[in-house]
């Protein structure tokens, strides 16, 4: 069973917020530009739907820029440390590659995270609605 029924399971394997079986996102593929967003509109193994009202993800927007400022300050916290004496726009330009190369996990991140907010695990889920 291993961490199944903890939050940070549901979000770091990208499953389902209530069942933690059914995947959240079509494709596996994180990094293919016109897949990465695609997403399933209920669970298949026990039809939790994703998208609890119209416009729920906009608060996940919220999260993926939290998660931005998070990866912008570890950038340059990083690239201080490696080259303590650089100009600042070496600073700006590390921090955009870093983002923009790391733009479909944040987008994913904060939809997982916004989900499990308002979901929570149910270890009957499955049979409940198999029943």
């Amino acid at each position: 069973m291993g961490l199944k029924g903890n939050k940070l399971y549901s979000i770091f394997k990208g499953k389902c917020p209530v069942c933690h079986e059914g995947k959240v996102f079509k494709h596996k593929q994180v990094f293919h530009p016109s897949k990465f967003d695609v997403m399933e509109e209920r669970c298949s193994e026990c039809g939790h739907k994703y998208e609890i009202e119209t416009g729920f993800f906009y608060g996940a927007m919220y999260v993926a820029y939290a998660l931005t400022v998070a990866i912008s300050v570890a950038t340059f916290i990083l690239t201080y440390l490696i080259y303590s004496e650089t100009p600042y726009w070496v600073y700006i330009i590390n921090i955009l590659l870093v983002l923009v190369v790391l733009a479909p996990i944040t987008f994913r991140g904060g939809r997982l995270i916004w989900m499990n907010f308002f979901s929570s695990y149910k270890p009957d889920a499955i049979e409940k609605y198999n029943a």
